[in-house]
């Protein structure tokens, strides 16, 4: 059997240190490629359009959870989400966003199909009303304890377990 294909989209995330640390995540788990949109912070580019010293800063700061991770994965940075969006719905990935919802699936219920995108959002107010309304699917992660909500790096990460791993019929 093929391995799933997975894309992880990290939307309008500020902290430099999640960045480091989904993008470890991510390379541990096989994901093809991560998206950095909005205004996600992003590893030094070839052709970077910022101010040398607030990238190389940046950089800096996304290397000391990343650990090398930056180099390894492939990820691309991009203005906007939708576009992204589009044109990996186009290429036949199911667009999840992982976000407390109404009618959102339970990750442990949800059965990941063999193309999907996950997009996780904002650290506190997590994925735009209007971003989520382009996915597929919301699947949220079950609470047990007092706090309202996950990390987004513990939530992408325990997200993307479930996706890699998931077997149908277990």
């Amino acid at each position: 059997m093929a391995m799933r294909q997975i894309i992880l989209i990290a939307h309008n995330l500020r902290s430099t240190h999640n960045i480091g640390s989904l993008l470890r995540t991510a390379d541990g788990l096989g994901v093809q490629k991560v998206y950095l949109t909005g205004y996600t912070p992003y590893p030094l580019a070839s052709a970077d359009g910022r101010l040398p010293h607030l990238a190389q800063k940046i950089n800096r700061q996304i290397s000391k959870t990343a650990l090398g991770a930056e180099d390894a994965k492939n990820w691309e940075h991009a203005d906007e989400v939708a576009p992204v969006i589009a044109n990996l719905k186009a290429q036949g990935f199911a667009i999840i966003a992982i976000e407390q919802a109404q009618a959102a699936v339970s990750l442990p219920d949800y059965a990941p199909p063999e193309k999907l995108a996950l997009l996780v959002g904002r650290e506190v107010e997590g994925i735009e009303p209007e971003i989520v309304a382009l996915c597929d699917v919301v699947v949220e992660i079950p609470m047990y304890g007092d706090k309202e909500s996950y990390n987004v790096v513990q939530a992408a990460a325990m997200a993307l377990y479930h996706c890699r791993f998931y077997a149908a019929g277990e």
